[in-house]
């Protein structure tokens, strides 16, 4: 009897805290829906992990030596030792965007530049607060709302809160819908919001799709060398879809690779949310600075096409502005749901997703240049 209730005698408060959390994970994906195909595996993989002498991570038992868990071997060999989870996913979201409405409307790539400013004021913020440069560069990546990413950049950078981190970044794309609409209506009018924008799309030729991914490859990696496994297989994956040639491959890693990666990274993101290392105040002030980031980058898109139409003849509605981070494509429905709300005429939709298309770029670039900045710095 002793035996069988050596578990729970072995359990923690901090890992009831911990249970918990994966219960609200699991609530959050199965009732409100909240980004599911991520939190759940992370909610049910925060519950194994935390189970007292759990099979699913490394042990040393008397008279077997180290056994390997799976969760444990999963993150060591897909995330810690070679980043391939997340990189591989990259596929997958490139083989899913249509940059078309992009690069019919080059100048809204810009707003994947601006939307990136929460990124790098919370970095600062988190250095202020006496985090380490590696970890405050990993928690400012939080507010590109791109789970992927900031899953990479705490992982290259070897941060000590890679599950803070993810469960943040990931919760926030989930909230895109709650918080988006109160940072956007912050800083803008009633009078900016009924800006009227005319859609007349360019065609964009087949050569042009299949340049561009090559091209952007070609210089996110000569800018920031760092970016490369980030852009290039972003990029690769939107090439197999613009290709032509290669539809059969294209499907498979919008739906087969994507959903499946997904599973796993989620799952395997759950060896960083032990109790030990999930359970501090440490980990409340990264929830909190992912959220100072995530509105931030929605700010600095609105502030920036609101900067824009100080010189232009047709103005910019300032809510695109806050579809410029990586929240593809749930940023973009936001500012449209948002246009409509305040003239059931005004659609924007289309606007939106050409400034989201290029979030998606700017957040992989701005993660390739915070590794290159922190590891320069800490190189010196």
């Amino acid at each position: 009897m002793e035996f069988l209730l050596s578990g729970i005698m072995a359990i923690t408060w901090q890992q009831c805290v911990m249970y918990a959390v994966g219960l609200i994970l699991i609530y959050l994906a199965i009732e409100k829906g909240f980004e599911p195909a991520l939190l759940l595996p992370m909610g049910f993989g925060a519950i194994l992990v935390n189970i007292p002498m759990s099979g699913v991570l490394n042990q040393i038992q008397e008279g077997v030596g180290e056994t390997h868990g799976i969760i444990q071997w999963l993150f060591e060999t897909g995330i810690d030792a070679s980043e391939a989870l997340p990189i591989l996913l990259f596929i997958g979201i490139g083989a899913m965007i249509d940059f078309g409405p992009l690069l019919s409307n080059p100048k809204m790539i810009l707003f994947g530049a601006a939307a990136q400013f929460g990124i790098f004021f919370t970095i600062l913020i988190a250095v202020l607060l006496n985090f380490d440069l590696k970890d405050a560069a990993s928690i400012g990546i939080i507010g590109a709302a791109d789970g992927p990413t900031s899953i990479l950049v705490s992982q290259i950078l070897h941060s000590d809160y890679v599950g803070p981190i993810a469960v943040a970044a990931y919760s926030y794309m989930a909230l895109v819908p709650i918080v988006q609409p109160f940072a956007v209506k912050l800083v803008t009018t009633k009078k900016e919001r009924l800006i009227r924008m005319d859609y007349n799309p360019k065609s964009v030729s087949r050569t042009t799709r299949i340049l561009f991914p090559i091209i952007v490859s070609f210089i996110a990696g000569l800018i920031a060398p760092q970016s490369v496994a980030l852009v290039g297989f972003l990029m690769f994956g939107n090439l197999l879809r613009e290709c032509g040639v290669l539809g059969s491959l294209s499907d498979a890693a919008q739906n087969i690779l994507s959903n499946l990666i997904t599973l796993l990274l989620g799952i395997t993101i759950a060896f960083s949310m032990k109790a030990e290392a999930f359970v501090n105040v440490d980990t409340l002030l990264i929830m909190g600075l992912g959220l100072v980031a995530f509105v931030f980058d929605t700010i600095g898109g609105v502030l920036f096409a609101k900067f824009l139409n100080l010189f232009l003849k047709k103005k910019i509605n300032p809510m695109v502005g806050a579809a410029g981070i990586s929240a593809f494509p749930m940023s973009a429905r936001v500012v449209q749901k948002m246009g409509l709300a305040e003239d059931p005429s005004n659609h924007l939709l289309m606007h939106a997703i050409s400034a989201n298309v290029s979030g998606q770029i700017g957040s992989v670039v701005a993660g390739g240049v915070v590794i290159k900045i922190v590891l320069d710095i800490l190189a010196r």
